[in-house]
């Protein structure tokens, strides 16, 4: 079973407390609006993405194939009527019920934050 938040830590609406304590392991994670949805950060590095009350992990070319193969849903959104697609995938439900899976994806998605977070540095 997955941890719960205590209500008093609670930001925004209860889902978000959710998966705040979903990804507790990794550390003290903030969930910050954004745009209509949320960001998931740690150590001041956006991980996660939630909207419309999805949760999704980031990709990069070392994790993205995970993602395919287990056919996760990739987060898109309409800009002038085009569909632009963001590295961040929606983890199937299987994944999302399993906390030692869980954990290994949303590390994975961490670690790819921080890469992406080191190469936008040297740029």
């Amino acid at each position: 079973m997955l941890p719960m938040m205590n209500d008093t830590r609670r930001k925004g609406p209860p889902y978000i407390a959710s998966y705040q304590a979903m990804l507790m392991p990794l550390g003290p994670v903030a969930p910050r609006r954004m745009f209509g949805g949320w960001g998931i950060f740690l150590d001041g590095i956006m991980f996660a993405l939630v909207a419309d009350g999805d949760l999704y992990l980031k990709a990069d070319a070392e994790n993205e194939a995970t993602f395919r193969q287990a056919k996760a849903k990739q987060f898109t959104y309409n800009a002038k009527g085009k569909a632009v697609a963001m590295s961040y995938w929606r983890p199937p439900a299987t994944v999302m019920k399993d906390f030692d899976r869980f954990t290994a994806w949303a590390e994975s998605a961490l670690a790819a934050a921080r890469r992406s977070k080191k190469s936008r540095s040297r740029s």
